[in-house]
């Protein structure tokens, strides 16, 4: 994906299987795709830093987040200041 075009790192087919057989590779789609959750979702799946390439706003969804630290527990580092305070997400990301 490091080497795609600008439109194909913007196609939501190339990225989703990007990011199923390589989550980091959520860094070099778009900042639209960055923003989807399906995207982001399989990427956290696979890789739980991903989330470090994730929108602002996917940071702090806890559907994203809890899948990203159940997958590795030092993503909670860029979960939001709002869930790095939440007693299950920490939990998750401490087990």
């Amino acid at each position: 994906l490091k080497y795609a075009s600008d439109r194909l790192q913007d196609d939501h087919g190339i990225v989703m299987e990007a990011v199923k057989n390589d989550g980091y590779a959520l860094r070099f789609a778009s900042d639209r795709l960055q923003d989807d959750h399906d995207i982001v979702m399989e990427a956290v799946k696979q890789d739980g830093r991903a989330l470090g390439y994730a929108s602002e706003r996917l940071k702090d969804d806890h559907n994203i987040v809890i899948e990203a630290v159940k997958e590795d527990g030092y993503a909670l580092e860029y979960a939001s200041d709002r869930l790095k305070d939440d007693h299950g997400i920490v939990m998750e990301a401490v087990k």
